[in-house]
């Protein structure tokens, strides 16, 4: 499976998820307004750092140790048992945890307890979305890439239904109960698509826990876990600053803009995580890396930026389309944000070679010291150019992120190389 025929696959995930984000981005926008659209925001940052834990922010290691363990039945199985346990403990006790304290975690996000029980049907489901996740990440790691593309298509089109159901019924309640729900229903369809596969059976989940395994697991789970606590909270930081210098509606407008971005690179970010990462993992010789670092670069970069361009000199369009006109002052974000958005995808492009090789150290002094002066910058520019500065601060931020990570490898990667 190379990259071009990776990224067309991707291509399918992303144009379903696309379509359907901004279907739900549309319908959310249309019946609760801009403040709506920031709540939403809040409550998707909630989540990613609660899915992540609820499966011990063990995907990433269960990608790169089934690339590199696929031709080694025994290890697959104490990789996939090892795995499910982990993800089986973490979940229950999460669930437990959001279902006893709905109440806390309601009034953290929202300010206001109303919707604690969308997050006490999260505490109850949020074994399947566990389980789920693992099973994609095992059909990434396998390269069974038409599986992958199937169950991810589905869940898409799950949670696009959900939406358009319990926003019209129940408004912004409605829309954190099909966030809520969406990705565990689809668990019941993963299994069916992948019962007859030759690694799901219960020899392959019923081995003993192996520590050994969750060592090398726990690298990732570190590394997994500071992206999902650092980037959610920045942005949360981020928004709480926005609202208490410039209102909600602003804040609003900012999580449109990063809805925008999010989207229409998806296809990138996807090929990288879907190709990309378990072909660095399976890498063994540093020129090896360095060429398919170099294809990486020469492939993505320039659809970036023509994606970029094309993006910017429709934003009135994108915002007609997928918002309201109560969101046009949104356009004076796309240019800070979407050349922020090419300095991002350079800098992840070498960034996706310390997970591919557990290079935890640098990982986590990235994701720290980047998520930290993203929140600093943006606090200092927001009060010298308003809500523009926010993706001014974006762009500086990813642009000094790139610098470290090219200053990293080539101390690290292309030593050799160099003499």
């Amino acid at each position: 499976m190379n990259l071009l025929k990776t990224s067309f696959f991707s291509a399918i995930i992303t144009f379903i998820r696309v379509a359907t984000g901004f279907v739900t981005g549309k319908v959310i926008a249309l019946i609760t307004g801009p403040a709506g659209v920031a709540l939403v925001g809040a409550f998707s940052n909630f989540l990613t750092i609660v899915l992540t834990i609820a499966n011990g922010a063990i995907n990433t290691g269960v990608v790169k140790y089934t690339a590199e363990y696929d031709e080694d039945k025994d290890k697959l199985k104490s990789l996939f048992s090892t795995s499910f346990k982990i993800s089986l403990y973490c979940s229950v006790s999460i669930g437990i945890i959001l279902f006893l304290f709905g109440s806390l975690f309601s009034q953290w996000i929202f300010v206001t307890d109303l919707y604690s029980n969308p997050i006490r049907v999260l505490g109850v489901t949020i074994i399947l979305y566990s389980l789920n996740s693992l099973i994609i990440s095992i059909l990434n790691g396998k390269k069974q890439i038409k599986k992958y593309t199937t169950v991810n298509t589905i869940g898409s089109i799950t949670g696009l239904v959900f939406t358009l159901i319990l926003v019209y019924y129940f408004k912004l309640e409605g829309a954190l109960y099909a966030m809520v729900l969406s990705q565990s229903i689809v668990f019941f369809i993963t299994l069916f698509l992948i019962s007859k596969s030759d690694w799901f059976s219960c020899s392959y989940f019923s081995l003993a826990f192996d520590k050994v395994i969750a060592l090398k697991l726990s690298h990732y789970s570190l590394m997994t876990l500071v992206s999902a606590l650092t980037v959610p909270i920045s942005q949360i930081l981020l928004r709480n600053v926005i609202i208490t210098n410039l209102g909600v509606d602003s804040a609003g407008y900012w999580q449109g803009m990063m809805r925008v971005s999010d989207g229409y690179l998806m296809i990138i970010t996807t090929s990288l995580s879907t190709y990309y990462l378990p072909k660095l993992s399976s890498l063994k010789e540093e020129s090896e890396i360095r060429n398919e670092v170099f294809k990486s670069f020469k492939i993505i970069m320039p659809l970036v930026v023509l994606g970029c361009i094309v993006v910017y000199f429709l934003r009135y369009v994108i915002i007609s389309l997928l918002f309201t006109k109560n969101f046009l002052d949104m356009q004076s974000l796309f240019f800070w944000q979407l050349l922020g958005d090419i300095f991002k995808i350079a800098s992840w492009i070498l960034g996706y070679i310390m997970i591919a090789k557990s290079m935890t150290k640098y990982y986590l002094i990235t994701e720290i010291v980047f998520s930290f002066s993203y929140v600093l910058f943006g606090w200092l520019f927001l009060k010298c150019f308003s809500i523009q500065g926010v993706t001014m601060a974006f762009a500086l931020n990813y642009l000094l992120c790139l610098f470290f990570m090219i200053y990293v490898f080539r101390k690290m990667l292309f030593k050799r190389a160099a003499k």
